[in-house]
């Protein structure tokens, strides 16, 4: 207690929650513990500013632009860029996995039992994100708090609308089908839309590829004669 207590002196508080916030968005595997990594990045960037001081006759200027550029790119390779891929991943999971749900719940089945049954047959992080949920309920949380607690862990807002809608159907009695179908034909329409967006994209990245590869070759052949021609002379 007098540990995080210490800790909680060096660190704002609202710089502990954004980090634990975007621990929780990493997932159920992820292990990461908020304070030990902004304790690990502090620690860092204190090695770096001693070793600038130290070797470095501009160490003093040089110290503080380090540690400010490893203070920023660590976090944003650390969680940021993990969980943009993990919003993406989530979102491709998600058409199959409310597909499931939805052909579930015109079997008839209520939703509790309909996402049980999804969430035990589809194998994805999605899937084990609902299950997670299931198995707090089990431990006496309601419905409507599970649900709410899975949504801080996911970093996509179209997944967390879906979630939202079958929280309120539950809670209302709404139309989960009709809602879950607006939702799947939205995650579908954004896919394609991404996948043009790649697409389109090809022919600036196949350029970039020719100047920085090609271009050079085809220069060295057509002045291969004349620099054979100089090395001779």
């Amino acid at each position: 207690m007098k540990e995080r207590s210490l800790v909680r002196k060096i660190y704002l508080d609202s710089t502990i929650k954004k980090v634990d916030r975007k621990v929780k968005l990493l997932g159920i595997h992820c292990k990461y513990d908020p304070i030990d990594l902004l304790n690990i990045r502090l620690l860092i960037c204190l090695f770096i500013l001693a070793v600038c001081l130290i070797f470095f006759d501009n160490g003093f200027i040089l110290g503080p632009i380090l540690v400010l550029l490893f203070h920023y790119l660590s976090e944003y390779f650390v969680l940021d860029l993990p969980i943009k891929k993990r919003c993406q991943k989530l979102e491709e999971e998600a058409i199959f996995f409310f597909e499931v749900l939805s052909l579930t719940l015109e079997g008839g089945r209520n939703l509790t039992m309909s996402i049980s049954m999804t969430a035990k047959n589809v194998d994805s992080e999605l899937a084990e994100e609902f299950q997670k949920s299931l198995n707090e309920m089990k431990m006496g949380k309601s419905f409507p708090e599970a649900m709410n607690d899975m949504k801080a862990r996911i970093p996509s807002d179209t997944i967390n609308n879906a979630i939202l809608n079958i929280v309120q159907a539950s809670v209302f009695g709404n139309n989960i089908e009709e809602s879950l179908n607006n939702q799947l034909d939205f995650l579908r329409d954004k896919r394609l839309l991404e996948i043009k967006g790649k697409i389109g994209k090809l022919p600036t990245k196949i350029s970039v590829i020719s100047v920085v590869f090609f271009i050079p070759i085809i220069l060295l052949v057509i002045l291969s004669p004349v620099l054979i021609d100089f090395v001779m002379k």
